[in-house]
C-alpha cells in the first residue's frame, strides 16, 4: 500500500508540474527574464526554505549537524540543474516545445533514474532483486512513450505552422545540442537529492519522518536559483529590462503589474509543489526508490499531454497525429503501471 501511496504522491507532483506553465500565458508587458526570475524567487528560494522550516523539527540543529560536504554537493548539482532548465528554454526556440520535451525529458528520465545506483555501484546488485526487471522495463517503456509523444508534438507543430502560415525558425543543428545539455543536466537534479541524503538522514533522526527530503531542497533548489538568476540578470543588463519589476510595459491594463506578480507566484507555487510531493512519494517507494525520477518524468509528460488536450491545443491537427498521441499516452500509462508493480514486488520481497 505504501508503494501505491508513493506513486499517487508522484502523480500529484507531476500534475502540478504539468500545469505550472499555464499561468505564464496571462502576464503582459514582462520579458521572459522578468517573469522567470520572479517565479524562481518563489519556487527555488523562498518556498524551499519556508517548507523546510515548517516541516523539519529543530531545523537549525539539523543543519549544524549535517555533513557540509553533502550540502555543497547538493547545491552544486542543483546549480547544474538550473543551467539545464535554461538550456531547455533555449532549445524550444529552435526545435519547438514537443521535440525538446521528447529529447530532453527522455534523456533525463533514463539518466536521472540510473545515475544514482550507477555511481553508488549498486546497479548490478539491484538487477538481481525481485521486481527489478519490471522496474527497468518500465523505465525503457517510459522513454519510448516520451519519444512517441515528442513525435506527435513535432507533427502538431509542423501542421499548425503550415495551417497558420507561420514562418518557422526551426534549426535542429542548434536545438539538438541544447536538448542534450538540458537532458543530462536536468537529470542531475535527482542525483542532487541523492547526494543530499545524509542531510535528510539527520533530519530523520530529529523526527522529520516522511518530510525529511524537504531539508535537501534548501540546497538543491537554491543552487538552481543561483544559476537561473545569473542568466536572468545577464539578460536584464543586456536588454535593460530591470524597470519591468516596477512598471509593466502593457499600458492597456492598470492592473497588469499586479496580475503579473500573481501569475508568477502561482507558477512558483505549482513548480515547488512538484518537489514537495516528489519527496513524499520518494520516501514511500522502498527498495527501488531510485525509480522515483522515472515515475515523475513519465507522469509529467503524460499529464502535460492531457492538459494540452483539455486546452484544445490538438484541435486543428490531423487524425494521424492524434492517433500518435493516443498511442503515446497508452504507452506512458502502461509504463507507470509496470513501474508501480515492480516497486510493489521489490517492497514485498524486502519484507519477506
Amino acid at each position: 500500500m505504501s508503494v501505491i501511496t508513493g506513486v499517487l504522491f508522484h502523480a500529484g507532483g507531476a500534475s502540478c508540474a504539468s500545469v505550472c506553465y499555464t499561468p505564464q500565458r496571462e502576464p503582459r508587458g514582462w520579458s521572459w527574464q522578468t517573469y522567470w526570475l520572479a517565479q524562481a524567487v518563489v519556487c527555488w528560494l523562498v518556498l524551499p526554505v519556508l517548507g523546510a522550516w515548517i516541516t523539519i523539527p529543530h531545523l537549525m540543529e539539523v543543519l549544524a549537524e549535517a555533513p557540509k560536504s553533502a550540502m555543497y554537493k547538493s547545491f552544486i548539482l542543483g546549480a547544474a540543474y538550473g543551467i539545464g532548465g535554461t538550456a531547455f528554454g533555449l532549445a524550444i526556440r529552435y526545435i519547438g516545445f514537443s521535440l525538446t520535451y521528447a529529447i530532453s525529458v527522455g534523456i533525463s528520465c533514463v539518466v536521472g533514474t540510473l545515475l544514482p545506483p550507477l555511481v553508488h555501484g549498486e546497479l548490478l546488485s539491484i538487477l538481481d532483486k525481485t521486481g527489478s526487471g519490471w522496474v527497468m522495463s518500465g523505465v525503457a517503456m517510459g522513454a519510448l512513450g516520451i519519444s512517441v509523444c515528442g513525435l506527435a508534438g513535432w507533427s502538431k507543430e509542423k501542421e499548425l505552422e503550415k495551417n497558420e502560415k507561420i514562418k518557422s525558425s526551426f534549426s535542429f543543428a542548434k536545438g539538438l545540442p541544447l536538448c542534450l545539455l538540458a537532458g543530462v543536466l536536468s537529470a542531475v537534479y535527482g542525483f542532487s537529492l541523492d547526494q543530499g541524503q545524509p542531510i535528510a538522514d539527520v533530519a530523520q533522526k530529529y523526527g522529520a519522518g516522511l518530510f525529511r527530503i524537504n531539508v535537501i531542497y534548501i540546497f538543491s533548489n537554491t543552487g538552481a536559483f543561483l544559476s537561473t538568476a545569473v542568466y536572468c540578470i545577464y539578460l536584464h543588463i543586456k536588454k535593460q529590462t530591470f524597470s519591468e519589476y516596477k512598471k509593466s510595459t502593457d499600458d492597456k491594463r492598470s492592473s497588469a503589474l499586479s496580475i503579473n506578480y500573481v501569475m508568477a507566484f502561482i507558477t512558483g507555487v505549482l513548480w515547488y509543489s512538484q518537489f514537495f510531493f516528489y519527496g513524499l512519494g520518494h520516501t514511500r517507494l522502498g527498495e527501488y526508490k531510485f525509480s522515483s525520477w522515472a515515475i515523475h518524468m513519465i507522469m509529467l509528460v503524460l499529464f502535460s499531454s492531457i492538459v494540452g488536450l483539455v486546452l484544445k491545443e490538438w484541435k486543428e491537427v490531423k487524425g494521424r497525429t492524434k492517433w500518435t498521441l493516443a498511442v503515446a499516452v497508452i504507452i506512458l500509462i502502461f509504463a507507470v503501471l509496470v513501474l508501480t508493480y515492480g516497486n510493489y514486488l521489490g517492497s514485498a520481497g524486502a519484507a519477506a
